[in-house]
């Protein structure tokens, strides 16, 4: 069985892989701001759940958290970095704040985490590191640059990484979902085409990380119409796009 490190395991995506990695009876480290969520999960597996609740954004947090894993394990087979954010930029009232906030919780969260996971990961024998991007990364969508920039980010993060790590042996996979029912996603006021219930994504990525493919991204159609569109002339692209954008408010007034 597996000594892992799942992020983001309150809700969502990672509530529902966790659930189904305890199942599968692997130890995991979970960690999240919502302690109490997390909480439930120890209560349920009370021999495989190692609390590590707090805020990701924070390295010094972070280091302490690394310091648990290693004091109670020593090493770690998998880490799982799905902990993020979502938020929506208004061209009209361009919001730097909302950048660097998106970027913190999505991509430097990531890196502090990686920072201390890596010394455990090398203690393993067969090292897996896991990063949930996202189809945002394919193609520029209208009002997706905080969220997009930071799923980008993390995209060439994680390639860069697979290719310095694989000398190591530490396998490197990027998860790109697309639409996927969280609450987060629940959020959203715009259409959200071929979306999947969150227990079919999280089955969908858990069944393949035995494989250790290079990425794991899904619904098919969709991520083929996207790579479609990212193929095409960039003023074709800026056309679609114009089109799914949303008029100011003096234009629709």
């Amino acid at each position: 069985m597996k000594r892992i490190w799942l992020t983001g395991a309150s809700s969502g995506i990672g509530a529902a892989m966790a659930q189904l990695l305890l199942a599968q009876g692997h130890h995991l480290a979970v960690s999240a701001r919502n302690a109490q969520a997390l909480g439930t999960l120890h209560a349920a597996y009370p021999h495989q759940v190692l609390l590590l609740p707090g805020d990701l954004t924070d390295p010094a947090q972070v280091r302490d958290m690394g310091a648990q894993i290693q004091q109670a394990w020593g090493a770690l087979d998998q880490v799982i970095l799905n902990a993020g954010t979502c938020e929506y930029l208004d061209a009209q009232s361009f919001e730097a704040d909302m950048i660097e906030r998106v970027m913190r919780a999505n991509l430097f969260s990531a890196a502090y985490c990686i920072e201390a996971a890596l010394p455990l990961l090398r203690r393993a024998d067969h090292p897996h590191l896991v990063a949930v991007s996202s189809s945002v990364t394919y193609l520029p969508l209208p009002r997706a640059e905080a969220y997009g920039a930071s799923k980008a980010a993390m995209r060439y993060l994680m390639q860069s990484l697979r290719i310095d790590l694989a000398h190591e042996g530490i396998d490197v996979t990027l998860v790109s979902p697309g639409f996927v029912d969280t609450p987060l996603t629940q959020q959203n006021d715009f259409p959200m085409p071929m979306r999947w219930p969150v227990d079919k994504a999280a089955a969908h990525i858990v069944q393949r990380l035995d494989r250790r493919p290079l990425d794991i991204a899904f619904p098919g159609p969709f991520i083929a119409a996207l790579r479609l569109m990212a193929r095409l002339p960039q003023r074709l692209q800026l056309a679609l796009g114009a089109r799914m954008a949303r008029p100011n408010k003096d234009e629709s007034s």
